[in-house]
């Protein structure tokens, strides 16, 4: 594939910038989005292209974007809201579950709302209370809204424009600590892969492991060790957490018999629990070991300097693949 190194956040930028360009109904709001380029610099540069009235820095009201970008998604725009930190989206959560998501139903499929809410979350950079928070279980069980999350910088370019484009409300997770993790991106060729598809991103056949956003690195990296001492693990990224898009995972488990799901938001009713169910009702007569989870523990993010005891890692992954191989 021909194309350029970019990192995930660059990756970003550029697919923003193609979404403004190819439409302008399309408009970019948040909390220092503009004249700062956002507090990643995801939006850097935008604001000064394009304009105060296409790129707008908004107050520090959480609520009002989103309540904002519902008004305007009725009158013909498409608001690309930014949340600037994944704890601060609990004030716009009102707004978000009871009006963006029920809007089109309330309706009777007569008023869409074209909105994108982007959200960078997860741990692993050393931040303060409230900015590393793993909230996608929240959205993903709310009937009405989409839910996707890219873990590299191709996926990121294509999905974030495949997002905007959409009809359907989308909430767009950003795992923050790849936001500088570099990938080749082809800036000029349109995605033909579907947004609401998971893929497999690592061939193998001896145990499935189902990952997404932050910890597809992680189950690359463990894949990679456990080739060392002989085991073929299979990984994919389900990039889509509502609707789920399991069907390439079903594929993988019924060949490889084993199945271990990773994420970093605690365990109790995480999106491991569904998924581990939801392949244990399709694929029991294949599976050589009940579905196992690695995720974070169930406790509030804790503070920066012990965070990696938190976070699900590489040693934890193969830990769970080794007692898959136990039963």
């Amino acid at each position: 594939m021909m194309g350029e190194t970019i990192t995930l956040g660059k990756a970003l930028n550029h697919g923003l910038r193609r979404a403004l360009e190819n439409d302008p109904k399309v408009v970019i709001m948040g909390e220092d989005v503009g004249k700062l380029g956002g507090v990643f610099r995801i939006t850097d540069g935008l604001q000064k292209d394009f304009g105060e009235d296409r790129v707008i820095d908004t107050p520090l009201a959480e609520a009002g974007i989103v309540g904002t970008a519902v008004g305007l998604a009725i009158r013909g725009y498409r608001p690309v809201c930014e949340i600037q930190f994944d704890g601060f989206v609990f004030p716009a959560y009102n707004q978000i579950v009871a009006q963006v998501a029920k809007m089109y139903y309330r309706s009777l499929g007569k008023v869409r709302v074209p909105i994108v809410i982007r959200i960078p979350y997860g741990g692993g950079i050393g931040a303060v209370e409230h900015h590393s928070e793993s909230p996608e279980a929240y959205f993903a069980h709310t009937p009405g809204l989409k839910v996707v999350t890219c873990s590299n910088p191709a996926d990121a370019y294509a999905m974030i424009q495949q997002s905007i484009i959409s009809d359907d409300p989308i909430v767009f997770f950003e795992p923050k600590r790849r936001y500088w993790e570099k990938g080749v991106v082809d800036l000029d060729a349109p995605s033909d892969f579907p947004l609401h598809a998971s893929r497999i991103v690592r061939d193998g056949s001896d145990a499935t492991v189902i990952a997404y956003g932050p910890m597809v690195r992680t189950a690359l990296d463990a894949a990679q060790a456990a080739a060392e001492d002989g085991r073929n693990l299979e990984v994919v990224d389900l990039r889509t957490l509502s609707p789920l898009d399991l069907g390439p995972v079903f594929e993988s488990v019924r060949r490889t018999g084993r199945a271990v799901v990773v994420h970093e938001a605690p365990g109790n009713l995480g999106l491991g629990a569904e998924i581990a169910a939801r392949i244990t009702e399709e694929c029991f007569y294949s599976l050589e070991a009940p579905v196992l989870r690695v995720t974070g523990f169930d406790v509030p993010y804790p503070a920066a300097r012990v965070e990696e005891e938190y976070l699900p890692d590489l040693d934890r992954v193969l830990d769970a693949v080794d007692r898959s191989f136990g039963w």
